[in-house]
Formats: structure tokens, C-alpha cells, sequence
């Protein structure tokens, strides 16, 4: 399984600091967005690229564990791929002996899911690997669940959709098997998703395990989701914050209009109710919108002359 280089998906250097990570991924999140991209499909593609590299550098954790395993992460121990002959007993995420599952259409690649999660038994119960025959027969027992994370963009949040789901799997003669996952408008970040049947074959023809699918939502370069409700940071003039602007901000269905009043302060949360998120009853939480006064780093030397002359008219004010 191929190493995937996060930093440079991103176009970072590996020292790269929190901002830096996060305003490289604005950047070619917007620039594949599948929304204005041209090129539909590559887009879509490149957009989840972009969208798991920043699962794991923008997430402190993940970044910590990537960075310390590193391109020979399948030796270090505990980790799926090592093979039984290096000492692991693991083998595709799973106990050497079970069966082996590989997913596609998640939004996650192959490598993401070994390392950080990958295939899992969510639940206690079911046939244990190491468990042994009586008598020389199996004992019937159900079989063990599955679970696997999918990524789920906040477009099909709002309207939902259907998505092809494959799975590769040895216990079956095609050895793909290929299930349409419907996800329900209103989903939420951890919510699972149960398609029943689908996981482990249950020994001794015992009923098989379930497959669930535990969402992710996949991070947008506008907005910050915060249960059902979106945060988009208005970088704003200062000129603008104290006399007051028109100021076009985006959203889910597109750009609308938002009054800034004078006097408007840095760091001021604005509401625009019914444009955050439906819930599964399709009530739509808000966007709130946070102002983020924008200081110049350089100015010229009229501008400087300007900015002094503002000092003195407002002393008496402060």
C-alpha cells in the first residue's frame, strides 16, 4: 500500500503551522471545488485528496501519529499490514486468518483507513479468530460487524444522495461486491449508517455481522460546522466595521447580501437564520457569520499620514 505524502498534497513544508496548513487548504479546496471546477470528475477527485491530507494536518492528533510513523509506518508495531512473518499478526486491518476488506467509494483512500481507523468490529460480541472447533464441528455463532468511516460533503447534507459503496472482500466468488448507500438529508458527524448483513459471515452458517458506516463530513473551505449550524470568518475593512457596508457573503445556497452596521467590533458574531444545516426533521440551524477586521501590514506614506491623522481625531474618543 502506497505511502501518501500529505504535506505534499497540500504544497506545505513538513514544519508548517497551524494557519499555514489551514489557508493551503482553503486554497485548493476552493480551487477543486466539484461546484466551479470545470473538470467535474478530476475535481471531485483532487477534492478529496485535498480533503483527507487536511483530515490529518489539520487534526493535531492525527498529524502527531502521521508524522511519528512516518513512510515505514506498516512496521511499526500494531499497525495493520504488518504480516504475521514480522511479528504483527495482522494483516489488511484485520486478525491474521479473517477475512479481508478493502473499501471503495468512501472519500477515503486505502491508506487513510489502515492507519487511521480502517476496517473495524465496532461491537464486543460475535465469533472470536482464535476461538476453538468442538468435537470437530463449528459451533454456529453470528458473525462479527463491520465498520468503516464514509465522507460526506455538506452538499448532501442538505439534499442527500445515493452513493455506490464497493466492497473487496475473499468470502465471495466475485470477490467485489457492490452495495447503494443512501444517505438521508440531515446526517451528522459521527451518525453510523447500518447496512445490515454486509459485515463478517457468521461461522457455522450463523446470521452474518452488519456493516456500518460512520459519516465524516468532509471539511468546506468557507465554513466551520458546529452541530447543525455553519461559522463563515468576514474578513472585514476597517473602514468598513466603523462606517458600515453591504458585504456579499457566501453560503450552501449561494451568495446573499448581509448589512454590516457602523460600528461594527472585531470578532462580532452576525446570525442569518435558516442557512446552517437541516436536521433529520429538515429544520435548518443558522450561519453565523464572524467578523475578523482586516489591519494592513504595510502602508504607504500617505496612508500613514492618514492613519496618524485618524489618531489624533479619535484620542479624545478613547
Amino acid at each position: 500500500m502506497r505511502f501518501k505524502d500529505y504535506y505534499q498534497t497540500l504544497g506545505v513544508a513538513k514544519d508548517a503551522t497551524e494557519d499555514q496548513v489551514k489557508k493551503a487548504f482553503r486554497k485548493l479546496a476552493r480551487q477543486f471545488h466539484p461546484d466551479v471546477a470545470k473538470d467535474k470528475k478530476g475535481a471531485e477527485e483532487k477534492f478529496k485528496e485535498v480533503n483527507e491530507a487536511y483530515e490529518v494536518l489539520g487534526d493535531p492528533a492525527k498529524r502527531k501519529k502521521y508524522d511519528q510513523l512516518g513512510p515505514n509506518w506498516q512496521q511499526a508495531e500494531g499497525m495493520p499490514g504488518r504480516s504475521a512473518a514480522s511479528g504483527g499478526g495482522f494483516r489488511g486491518g484485520q486478525p491474521a486468518g479473517a477475512e479481508e476488506f478493502n473499501f471503495g467509494g468512501t472519500g477515503f483512500s486505502d491508506f487513510f483507513e489502515s492507519m487511521f481507523g480502517g476496517a473495524r468490529r465496532p461491537r464486543g460480541g460475535g465469533y472470536s479468530f482464535s476461538e476453538e472447533y468442538e468435537d470437530g464441528y463449528e459451533s454456529v455463532r453470528p458473525g462479527q460487524d463491520l465498520a468503516t468511516d464514509i465522507l460526506v460533503t455538506l452538499d448532501e447534507v442538505i439534499h442527500g444522495s445515493t452513493r455506490n459503496l464497493t466492497v473487496q472482500r475473499r468470502d465471495v466468488a466475485s470477490g467485489t461486491e457492490t452495495y447503494q448507500v443512501k444517505i438521508p438529508p440531515g446526517v451528522r458527524e459521527g451518525q453510523r449508517i447500518r447496512l445490515t448483513g454486509k459485515g463478517h459471515a457468521g461461522p457455522g452458517g450463523g446470521r452474518a455481522g452488519d456493516l456500518y458506516l460512520r459519516i465524516r463530513l468532509a471539511r468546506h473551505p468557507d465554513f466551520r460546522v458546529e452541530e447543525g449550524n455553519l461559522h463563515y470568518e468576514l474578513e472585514l475593512k476597517p473602514w468598513d466595521a466603523v462606517l458600515g457596508a453591504s458585504v456579499m457573503v457566501p453560503t450552501l445556497d449561494g451568495q446573499v447580501s448581509l448589512r454590516v452596521a457602523p460600528g461594527t467590533q472585531n470578532h462580532q458574531r452576525l446570525r442569518l437564520r435558516g442557512l446552517g444545516l437541516p436536521d433529520k426533521e429538515k429544520k435548518r440551524g443558522d450561519l453565523f457569520v464572524e467578523v475578523r477586521i482586516e489591519v494592513p501590514e504595510t502602508v504607504t506614506t500617505q496612508e500613514r499620514e492618514l492613519w496618524e491623522q485618524l489618531k489624533t481625531l479619535g484620542a479624545p474618543n478613547l
